[in-house]
């Protein structure tokens, strides 16, 4: 199925720029961008893929991660083919890497009512870079929002200015996941070297605007594990969005074409998260180690873990009215309008 796109400008001789993420794909007539499911037709540029989901699965929205938003919730995941990005250790590579569109056709108004259907809370556009079909997120989010659901999005952060402000008053939150460890250009065992400076860019421009936003960072041994880029991404996250955005650092498993490289050893996580709370993050959190105390919310000021974890699952919650329950003083917790008692209902 294919739809115009909204995010686009036209050139000379019939080439269109594609403006939905940081590449700005200049595209000649009959072919298609990076993702190559943006493509120009006749001089205009079309969503060749809009519908087409390959990707439909009920998940906590801890798994996203999202572990002050809406907690306890669960959203619908929605994902379609091919992604903005070329990285050697992608999970999700079955449906980003391919060069075919597949995937079956869901009209917008056919996915919320499957979301409706199994009771979740909110709709997650995730498992390949939302913003390359970013027509459809819109549509999708519109009418689940008319049901009272939230929408939240799973993204590499290469995206516009121009993304972002189609985002805004539809779009609840949005996790951005850093790759090569915040460095200024990834390394190239990520196949995708192109500069940060837009992820950051598109982060602030999402706090910015109201969106909830949290970071995350895969740690990824040899290529990605740098704790002088720690230091620094930490320092910028701390000076541009403030100490209470929440930064997970991600232990790294071998997939796709990585196989060779070993699981993240938890020390280096554990000193990622020293550095994090040494520049003064309220909120860091170890991911992909279940178990681990670095998984729980401890509030800023007295230091008690107001919400612990094992995995994806929330044990117990000690926050009440946006406040820690032991000592009272503001934990940052988001909530999507009519699910205020989603944390509460969850962790009984």
């Amino acid at each position: 199925m294919k739809k115009p796109a909204i995010l686009w400008r036209k050139l000379e001789g019939n080439k269109v720029e594609c403006i939905a993420c940081a590449r700005r794909c200049k595209i000649p007539e009959g072919s298609g961008g990076f993702c190559f499911v943006r493509r120009n037709e006749g001089g205009r540029l079309y969503l060749a893929n809009y519908g087409m989901l390959e990707a439909l699965q009920i998940d906590p929205i801890e798994k996203k991660p999202f572990y002050h938003f809406a907690p306890g919730a669960r959203v619908l995941g929605i994902g379609t083919s091919s992604c903005n990005f070329g990285c050697l250790f992608c999970q999700n590579h079955n449906i980003s890497k391919g060069r075919e569109i597949k995937g079956a056709y869901h009209e917008p108004g056919e996915t919320v009512k499957i979301a409706e259907h199994y009771g979740v809370d909110g709709i997650a556009y995730t498992y390949n870079e939302p913003t390359i079909f970013i027509e459809y997120v819109l549509d999708v989010a519109k009418a689940a929002r008319k049901q009272g659901l939230f929408n939240v999005l799973v993204s590499n952060g290469y995206m516009t200015e121009e993304a972002v402000k189609a985002m805004c008053g539809v779009i609840d939150a949005v996790v951005v996941d850093f790759k090569g460890n915040g460095e200024t250009k990834f390394a190239n065992k990520f196949e995708a070297v192109v500069s940060n400076a837009p992820v950051r860019e598109s982060l602030a421009a999402l706090k910015s605007s109201g969106i909830h936003v949290e970071v995350t960072d895969l740690i990824i041994p040899k290529v990605g594990d740098s704790i002088k880029a720690c230091d620094e991404l930490t320092r910028w996250i701390a000076d541009n969005l403030g100490c209470k955005v929440p930064v997970h650092f991600t232990r790294f498993y071998p997939d796709y074409k990585m196989l060779d490289y070993p699981p993240t050893p938890i020390s280096t996580l554990e000193k990622h998260h020293e550095i994090a709370k040494g520049n003064g993050l309220d909120y860091v959190y170890v991911g992909n180690v279940p178990g681990h105390k670095f998984e729980n919310t401890y509030c800023p000021s007295c230091g008690n873990a107001v919400v612990v974890r094992l995995g994806y699952e929330i044990l117990s919650f000690d926050i009440k009215d946006g406040k820690c329950g032991f000592c009272g003083n503001a934990v940052l917790m988001r909530a999507a309008q009519s699910h205020k008692d989603i944390a509460k209902n969850r962790a009984r």
